[in-house]
């Protein structure tokens, strides 16, 4: 599904000589090139404020800690999404509220939103899944007219730009209240284990969510709110800073791989190609089909035996996980989100895969709807 091996062979001497500085100064955490990092993806975002953690999931969790939500308020997020969106939400006593995304998209849609608003809305979470922005234009409105923050998930998406009515371009992260994002190995900007970071234009939030980050405290052992412990080790920065130069690289690279899947399977009946938002860059985090008609099971048990690798995202919707049963409240039907959970089969792509390899993927495709 990813090439890192193969990626990594072109950054290798900024890599190698980056751990070992580390390790020669023995700089494991909060070493200088952490802030160092911070400089510079706040520099490729726009972001006035970047704040780095542990991992994706972590900054959702520190960003929902700031806002000062009460157990009870209601956080609006989508049922087709990987659990962390809303894990964060349960594990502050929070009650996620699920709403049903787009068919075509696969991202959760103002209109949907707006149907769950209650007098318990506080928060909504627009997940940009798989790479593509969610139409955050309408979505902001939505927010602003009914006083409610906007966490943008952008664990999938860094990079993707998003265009608003008047021309003005955005990139996914920095629209909402605060912006999170991971670098897991496998994202499109990933380290070699865990990591995050979290965007807000906010200075009062930026210092909150610092402060929470680190335990609470702005001076040393002095612990203002409750926090946690979450920050990115000094080797992860080092491997962040050598790849974000190639980030936008990273992007065209995984595009011009989805483009040739979709020019030469857009016509396979059985199957559904991504759609692109005009709105929105795709930055193609996951190349995801739909398989129609019930096939997607032996789809991918076919590419299976074919050596060829296909992953679900995601095989259940989050309404009929066992852990939210008892603590969410489900906005309308969820029907679409269901039917993706039912029919999605995500592709290999990334930043090395070639033609030859895609054309190998494509032909057994084709061959299994001929058969």
């Amino acid at each position: 599904m990813v090439d890192l091996h193969g990626q990594y062979l072109k950054i290798k001497p900024e890599v190698d000589k980056g751990i070992q500085e580390v390790i020669d100064t023995c700089a494991f955490i909060n070493g200088p090139q952490v802030k160092q990092f911070g400089e510079e993806l706040k520099n490729h975002t726009g972001a006035k404020h970047v704040i780095t953690c542990a991992n994706g999931t972590d900054a959702l969790q520190i960003a929902l800690m700031a806002l000062d939500l009460k157990p009870g308020d209601e956080v609006i997020v989508p049922a087709f999404t990987y659990v962390a969106s809303a894990e964060v939400i349960g594990l502050l006593g929070l009650t996620p509220v699920m709403v049903d995304v787009d068919s075509k998209t696969f991202n959760v849609t103002a209109e949907n939103i707006k149907k769950a608003l209650s007098p318990k809305s506080k928060a909504i979470i627009p997940v940009h899944l798989f790479g593509q922005a969610c139409d955050m234009e309408p979505i902001m409105k939505i927010a602003e007219e009914n006083g409610l923050y906007v966490i943008e998930d952008n664990a999938q998406a860094i990079g993707a730009v998003y265009t608003f009515s008047d021309g003005t371009k955005k990139q996914t992260g920095t629209i909402g209240t605060i912006g999170c994002t991971s670098f897991f190995p496998s994202k499109n900007l990933g380290c070699y284990g865990d990591g995050g970071a979290i965007f807000t234009d906010d200075d009062e939030l930026a210092e909150k969510l610092r402060m929470i980050a680190n335990h609470g405290q702005k001076v040393k052992y002095h612990h203002s709110v409750i926090g946690c412990n979450s920050r990115l080790d000094t080797i992860q920065a080092v491997v962040l800073m050598a790849k974000l130069p190639h980030l936008v690289e990273y992007s065209a690279a995984r595009k011009k791989a989805a483009d040739y899947y979709t020019l030469n399977l857009k016509n396979v009946e059985g199957i559904v190609t991504p759609e692109e938002l005009p709105n929105s860059t795709h930055v193609y985090h996951q190349y995801t089909l739909q398989v129609l008609n019930g096939k997607r099971d032996k789809l991918k048990e076919y590419l299976a035996s074919k050596g060829i690798p296909a992953m679900i995202y995601y095989p259940l919707p989050l309404q009929k996980q066992e852990a939210f049963k008892d603590i969410t409240r489900a906005a309308e039907s969820l029907e679409t989100a269901q039917n993706l959970a039912d029919s999605v089969l995500s592709l290999p792509i990334h930043t090395e895969l070639t033609h030859e390899e895609q054309d190998l993927i494509i032909q057994a495709i084709k061959d299994f709807f001929k058969s």
